[in-house]
């Protein structure tokens, strides 16, 4: 068995020990000089989306996955009929996309803060007359590690917002005044069968994860983030390992945003528990 896999980082390179572990075969698409993933497989130094990199890939795996959602879904498309690619496509797209994926957790019932789709300096205003203040501005797309982010706190600042993140598509998002992060990491194989790991506490520092303690001492939260996961597998007929991640509120869970892939706040399954994020992965693909 040869898996394809799209990103040749950190992430990559687990899935690469976890590959061998398993006595699978690896192959990366990557155009850095020197990524972690050189370590446990050939890597194809070439752009993510270059067409003629990713036939290649197809041509010599038997299926196709990614280690992170930044993976133009395009260029995807064009060899999701020779090979398999996990987790689907429609995943991909949804979380590339800041609007698409807070629609997906209203239509599914999933909890989350109040939002507006932002495509000028004039909605920023209205959002923040509607949701209040503090607000915050995202980018629809592309934004990670606290990027592609602006606060407002004051009226004032509406415009300083438009000027640094505008005129991109945006979204305002309620402030929320947390009183701690969690992710629920689920996998759902192609034969159907689904795992969720034990719900984890994240602390960030400036937008980077910087522990992850599990597993939560809340059997209620747990078991509401694992039902929140378990229906986002399912709509999305999903394959691979997928993160939720959410506010805790008092006793209200709200959702963040997903990662249609294996997530730096599942590290600890390497060593506690039975089966890793990654090994659970390659197993739910293949």
């Amino acid at each position: 068995m040869r898996i394809g896999i799209i990103g040749a980082g950190q992430l990559g390179q687990m899935l690469g020990f976890a590959a061998r572990d398993l006595g699978f075969e690896c192959r990366f698409l990557d155009p850095a000089d020197s990524p972690p993933a050189a370590a446990c497989g050939e890597v194809i130094q070439k752009p993510f989306d270059d067409q003629q990199a990713l036939q290649s890939l197809a041509r010599n795996c038997d299926v196709i996955t990614y280690e992170f959602e930044n993976v133009p879904v395009a260029a995807l498309q064009h060899i999701a009929d020779s090979v398999p690619v996990y987790p689907p496509l429609e995943a991909l797209r949804l979380a590339q996309d800041r609007l698409d994926e807070k629609k997906l957790f209203q239509r599914l019932d999933i909890p989350l803060p109040g939002y507006r789709a932002i495509d000028s300096r004039d909605d920023i205003a209205a959002a923040a007359a509607e949701l209040g203040l503090p607000l915050v501005i995202k980018t629809r797309r592309f934004g990670y590690d606290g990027k592609g982010q602006f606060v407002v706190r004051r009226i004032d600042d509406i415009d300083s917002a438009w000027n640094t993140l505008g005129p991109q598509p945006l979204i305002a998002e309620q402030w929320v005044p947390f009183d701690y992060e969690v992710s629920s990491i689920g996998v759902r194989s192609v034969q159907g069968e689904i795992g969720i790991y034990a719900l984890s506490h994240n602390v960030h520092v400036d937008g980077i994860l910087r522990n992850t303690r599990a597993p939560v001492d809340a059997p209620r939260l747990a078991a509401r983030a694992a039902a929140y996961v378990h229906s986002l597998l399912l709509d999305l007929d999903y394959v691979g390992v997928l993160a939720l991640e959410l506010f805790v509120k008092d006793d209200a869970l709200l959702a963040n945003e997903l990662a249609p892939r294996v997530h730096n706040s599942g590290h600890w399954t390497i060593e506690g528990a039975a089966t890793s994020q990654f090994e659970n992965h390659l197993r739910a693909i293949t």
